[in-house]
């Protein structure tokens, strides 16, 4: 039985494969490292989170690059005995350009060897590759035009979808690029994916942006370059026209099967109870699907999978023992020795103090996704901050302007000093708030700190190991940590995190090192 959301949390953009008896699915990672997800299931049900592919500076670097960018929507397909993973790379956000830098890599097993990039062009985002039956292979993406309304396209930046074969054996794309499809009424369409079947060529593409409008489309024709026919329902997917669902903001996906049956992945939103704020971020989910009488694919209604309550059971304890679980991620940076090492010392995570947090550069914050409306995470640190300058920590954050965290440092005294800098969303200043001023005294030596979410409520602990659990500073905004909060659903499209950081605005890179760090979501009843 699929109980949906099948990944909870921040797991947009779900690119649905199967490679023998095994079904994998990749999302996007945006600003994360190492950059795409992907999970693996043998009945639908239960997922492994197998591999993160872009670990290393030459299939990604994104250092500099604004929240909200990086890895977006890519793509797994599996053909010739090989994975074949398209993804992009997006530089800018704001403004009218994008500046998005599409690849291909090849491995021959989903945990690698990946190779060297491909890089194929950077006239759209979202694109994927499409290994047609007579063995060619094809190369579509959603078109970037920067002059919006202004310019000739009814969908204005959202300037259709391109097709352009690919040549593997010279590298390159090859031939000419033609506009196949220019999207349903609904817009924003991108996020191409083609298929084939009895005959006719299917294009999947996601439409509606990335909030509640949000849409899976479908068109076909009898040629790969169209002309294209939209579906009878035009979106097979969405929950636009269900306003008090479940799931919402259901959209982007791509089907896939064989003789056993179809299945179609969606992401999805689930708002806080009674807030239109979604924590968890855009989640993945699939549902049954089948070709009907007409040749047309329809699914079932993924409401009819839903998750109780909001709650997935998840409770781990992380020790670092020379190596990184591959729950946690950081910021932008391939150079991870400079941030942090599971081996200077043993048995601890050792994060070198960096920038400040929100940094677009290179700051040092090992994170986990945030899976239940409400959840638990508890850290032991060691730490000696120098002044105010050097801070260390436990961290809920979503982006440089909407985060709280728990930080030691030192007062203006030189005494250890536990103390908050909230960031409620204030975009686009980014301006710290401080709840508790200069601090709560602690003594020397180690320190557990803790946070506990309940919905839209956020509550920090702290606590000398073996004593009791004391609260510190106020009741925070939790929901601000959410696709809603800040910017908005249409400009915050990732999730929320929680997990240790360290900052040293000396830039000494003085050391803080972590034990353990623990994690559990709750149920209503706690």
């Amino acid at each position: 039985m699929v109980s949906n959301p099948i990944l909870p949390g921040f797991h947009p953009d779900p690119s649905l494969c199967k490679a023998g008896d095994t079904w994998y699915i990749a999302t996007s990672t945006f600003e994360w490292y190492p950059g795409v997800e992907i999970n693996a299931s043998k009945n639908l049900s239960d997922w492994e989170l197998v591999a993160r592919p872009l670990d290393r500076a030459a299939l990604l670097d994104m250092r500099g690059n604004p929240d909200n960018c990086g890895v977006w929507a890519p793509a797994l397909s599996y053909a010739d005995g090989l994975f074949w993973l398209i993804y992009t790379n997006v530089k800018r956000f704001d403004g009218s350009y994008k500046d998005a830098h599409n690849y291909l890599t090849t491995a021959p097993a989903i945990t690698g060897p990946w190779s060297d990039p491909v890089r194929m062009n950077s006239s759209g985002f979202d694109p994927s590759l499409f290994h047609d039956e007579d063995g060619r292979k094809w190369f579509v993406n959603m078109q970037w035009d920067y002059r919006g309304a202004e310019g000739p396209h009814p969908g204005g930046h959202f300037a259709g979808i391109l097709l352009q074969e690919y040549d593997h054996a010279k590298r390159t794309l090859v031939g000419p690029v033609t506009r196949i499809f220019e999207g349903s009424a609904r817009g924003l369409t991108e996020a191409p994916h083609l298929l084939r079947h009895d005959g006719k060529y299917v294009l999947i593409t996601a439409e509606g942006g990335t909030g509640y409008e949000h849409a899976v489309t479908h068109a076909r024709a009898d040629t790969i370059t169209g002309p294209y026919e939209l579906h009878p329902q035009t979106h097979v997917l969405t929950a636009a026209d269900k306003p008090e669902a479940g799931l919402l903001r259901i959209g982007h996906g791509q089907p896939a099967g064989d003789s056993e049956g179809w299945w179609h992945s969606f992401l999805c939103g689930r708002p806080l109870p009674g807030l239109r704020r979604c924590p968890l971020g855009r989640e993945t989910g699939i549902t049954r699907a089948w070709w009907g009488a007409d040749g047309w694919m329809y699914c079932d209604d993924p409401q009819d999978s839903l998750r109780p309550d909001g709650y997935t059971e998840e409770c781990k304890e992380y020790r670092f023992d020379g190596t990184m679980d591959l729950d946690f991620q950081w910021l932008r940076t391939p150079e991870t020795e400079r941030i942090f090492s599971t081996t200077v010392r043993p048995g601890h995570l050792r994060l070198f103090g960096r920038e400040s947090i929100g940094s677009w550069f290179e700051q040092a914050l090992l994170a986990r996704r945030q899976t239940g409306w409400r959840y638990s995470a508890e850290t032991v640190l060691a730490f000696e901050p120098r002044d105010f300058q050097s801070q260390a920590g436990l961290a809920a954050y979503y982006n440089r302007h909407q985060f709280h965290y728990l930080f030691l440092s030192r007062d203006e005294a030189g005494n250890r000093a536990l103390a908050i800098q909230s960031c409620p969303g204030l975009w686009p200043e980014g301006t710290i708030e401080r709840p508790i001023g200069e601090g709560v005294p602690v003594p020397e030596g180690l320190l557990e700190l803790g946070v506990d979410v309940d919905l839209d409520a956020l509550q920090f602990r702290w606590r000398v190991p073996g004593s009791e659990w004391a609260l510190i500073g106020p009741v925070l905004d939790a929901s601000v940590l959410s696709d809603e909060g800040g910017r908005g659903e249409h400009s915050n499209f990732t999730g929320a995190f929680v997990g240790m950081a360290a900052q040293d605005a000396s830039g000494q890179g003085l050391p803080a090192d972590f034990a353990t760090f623990r994690y559990w979501n709750r149920n209503a009843a706690g």
